[in-house]
């Protein structure tokens, strides 16, 4: 596997000491829509550093309520509880959108943290700029419009995927902004009445980004300068 083949961000700025840490034990495998790749508090098997496409971190309440909290793509990785030495933690990992990624075992990812610690370092570079995302997350859920909050999950779903329709439903999108179905129509015609995004049975396509980065506002593009500036 070469380093410069690899279509994961995250992989790619590691130096060439780092990838030779992981890159060993490194395998490629495809994963659809719908596979659970962490489930709440039960250890975790694998760490997986998505090729475009979007893995979803949902949190859920004991009664079942839940929505996303967090959106991993080929910037990313999988498995960040390792990074801080715990093997688990109270959030489901889903495929949202189709990917492959590589993958390596969540033992043979603790011993290349142990024995190189500039990759360790630069890993939880990426765990900052997830916290922020998390943090950007709950500050639009509080204080910008329905709109708003579509318009930046769906150029997040267009960062992290290679193509401009998005397979996604009304459905979905509902779950994944914790509000009802019924909003997420309405805001989606007003999308597309912007020109933003056109709609069709079961897909979402992103016809003017501008348009889209406009009706976000500042909803969309804290966590993506953090990477930018911590990561590159």
């Amino acid at each position: 596997m070469v380093q410069l083949e690899v279509r994961n961000r995250l992989l790619g700025a590691l130096t060439p000491d780092e990838f030779a840490r992981l890159q060993p034990e490194l395998e490629r495998r495809s994963f659809e829509s719908g596979i659970v790749l962490e489930t709440p508090d039960v250890a975790i098997a694998q760490v997986c550093f998505p090729e475009p496409g979007m893995i979803s971190v949902m949190a859920r309440t004991p009664a079942g309520v839940q929505a996303e909290v967090g959106a991993i793509g080929p910037e990313g990785m999988t498995g960040l509880p390792l990074l801080h030495g715990l093997d688990s933690w109270p959030h489901e990992t889903i495929v949202q959108i189709p990917c492959r990624a590589l993958c390596i075992e969540a033992r043979a990812f603790r011993a290349a943290l142990t024995e190189c610690r500039p990759l360790h370092d630069r890993l939880l570079r990426y765990a900052q700029v997830f916290a922020i995302q998390l943090a950007q997350g709950s500050l639009c859920n509080s204080r910008f419009t329905l709109e708003q909050r579509l318009a930046r999950w769906l150029l997040m779903c267009h960062d992290r995927t290679d193509r401009e329709d998005l397979p996604l439903t009304h459905e979905l999108l509902s779950l994944m902004l914790g509000v009802r179905r019924a909003g997420v129509t309405t805001a989606l015609r007003n999308l597309s009445d912007a020109g933003a995004v056109r709609t069709r049975r079961g897909g979402i396509g992103i016809c003017d980004r501008s348009q889209m980065l406009a009706i976000a506002g500042d909803a969309y593009g804290g966590p993506e300068a953090e990477y930018q500036r911590v990561l590159g």
